[in-house]
């Protein structure tokens, strides 16, 4: 019981007393996990609004591949990512594999479905009258898009939270796509899992105390946007 509370206060020490080894670890979290979540809102958006909007033939098969992607395992998807940024891969020359842009672009495909997910649905349930009245009135495609966003936005708001939860608390890709590079591209997670198994428990829980804040945060402001969404 001893070393964890000592762990404990170690940790504190390290959080409060600026040490520079865990700030690397937390500013590469915040720096991919921000690139991460813009690449996946960019992409995603528009992506779930026309998933949601149109009708297609093979829209339910679509959906159900989308759905399906939400709990794919991230150490499947660091694997698929390392195929394709490896040298002899299709993306090696770009040589984005053990960068924060390679991490960045496997959590991305992570955050990805969840963010084409919800859009969708809120699209689904938007008031079938906003579209009628666009058409109606001329709108653009451009126009409608904008208009559809806007309408929804804090069902984008919200899938921008839970993509980010995931992403934030990832490890298998993180771990696999950046090879936890002290400095360079080693991650809270991965950071974690390494010190922990060194036996340096007290910068584990430091760094396990940060991701919890974030956590609680994302958590917070979910609960948040659906209250004000619910007025």
């Amino acid at each position: 019981m001893d070393f964890i509370v000592n762990g404990f206060f170690q940790a504190f020490l390290l959080l409060f007393g600026g040490d520079p080894e865990t700030y690397s670890a937390i500013f590469t979290t915040l720096s991919v996990s921000t690139i991460s979540i813009s690449a996946s809102l960019i992409i995603g958006a528009p992506l779930g609004f026309m998933l949601g909007y149109h009708d297609f033939y093979g829209k339910k098969f679509l959906r159900t591949v989308v759905d399906s992607l939400l709990s794919f395992p991230t150490v499947v998807i660091g694997l698929l990512v390392y195929a394709l940024l490896s040298h002899r891969g299709p993306l090696g020359d770009m040589e984005l594999l053990f960068t924060i842009p390679g991490i960045a672009f496997g959590q991305a495909l992570l955050g990805l479905p969840i963010v084409i997910a919800m859009m969708a649905t809120a699209v689904e349930n938007l008031d079938q009258r906003l579209k009628n009245t666009l058409l109606t009135l001329g709108a653009g495609r451009s126009h409608i898009l904008r208009t559809t966003l806007w309408e929804a936005r804090y069902s984008l708001v919200l899938a921008a939270a839970a993509a980010y939860g995931r992403i934030v608390s990832e490890i298998g890709i993180s771990m696999m796509v950046g090879g936890n590079i002290k400095w360079h591209t080693r991650t809270i997670t991965t950071a974690i899992a390494l010190e922990t198994g060194k036996g340096e428990f007290a910068m584990g829980i430091a760094l396990g105390i940060v991701l919890m804040i974030v956590a609680f945060a994302v958590n917070f402001s979910m609960s948040g946007i659906k209250k004000r969404a619910g007025k």
